[in-house]
C-alpha cells in the first residue's frame, strides 16, 4: 500500500502533496475563500471549481478544459458519487469529525485519507490501495478539495455561531 502525505495551513491558500520527501502535487487557491483552484499532480494540471454554496465540485483538465468529474456534496450525508471515465466512485466520510474519508470502487476502499492535526495546519496521510493512474490522480485531488470545502463549511458555521452569541 502506497502512502502519501498532505499539508495545508488552516487559513492558507496552498495545499501540498508529498510522496516521502518529494513534492508530487499541489492545490493553489487565489485566497482562502476562493471558489476556484489550480491543481497539479505528477506533472498534470487541473482546475477545480465549486459553486458558491459549496455543494457542487468540478474538476477540469487545465489543458483541454474538458470536464473530468462532478461531485455534489451534502454536508449532512456521509456518501457522494462521482463518475470518471464511465466508472462510479463513491466518497464516504468515515466519522463525525470528518477526519477520515475514502474513495470506494465496487464497495472497496481504494484511497483512504486521514487528517492528523487541525490547530495551525490541516495535514494528514493518503493511503492508496490501488496503483496510481489518471483516475486515481483525479480522485486524490477531488478528495483533498472536498476536505477543504468541509473546513470552510465548519468555519462558516463557527462564524455564524459567534455572530449569534455576540
Amino acid at each position: 500500500m502506497e502512502k502519501l502525505s498532505w499539508t495545508k495551513d488552516i487559513f492558507g491558500s496552498k495545499l501540498e502533496i508529498r510522496q516521502g520527501a518529494s513534492k508530487i502535487g499541489s492545490i493553489n487557491w487565489d485566497n482562502m475563500l476562493s471558489s476556484q483552484a489550480q491543481a497539479m499532480i505528477n506533472g498534470k494540471l487541473f482546475t477545480l471549481n465549486r459553486e458558491f454554496f459549496l455543494s457542487k465540485l468540478e474538476i477540469y483538465d487545465s489543458n483541454s478544459q474538458a470536464l473530468l468529474g462532478t461531485i455534489m456534496i451534502n454536508f449532512f450525508n456521509t456518501r457522494s458519487d462521482v463518475l470518471i471515465n464511465g466508472k462510479r466512485f463513491e466518497l464516504e466520510i468515515k466519522n463525525f469529525w470528518q477526519s477520515r474519508w475514502s474513495w470506494k470502487f465496487n464497495g472497496n476502499d481504494i484511497i483512504s485519507y486521514t487528517s492528523h492535526e487541525f490547530v495551525t495546519k490541516d495535514k494528514g496521510t493518503i493511503e492508496l490501495a490501488t496503483p496510481i493512474n489518471d483516475e486515481v490522480e483525479i480522485l486524490i485531488l477531488l478528495g483533498l478539495f472536498v476536505r477543504n470545502q468541509f473546513i470552510l463549511f465548519m468555519l462558516l458555521i463557527l462564524l455564524i455561531v459567534l455572530i449569534v452569541i455576540i
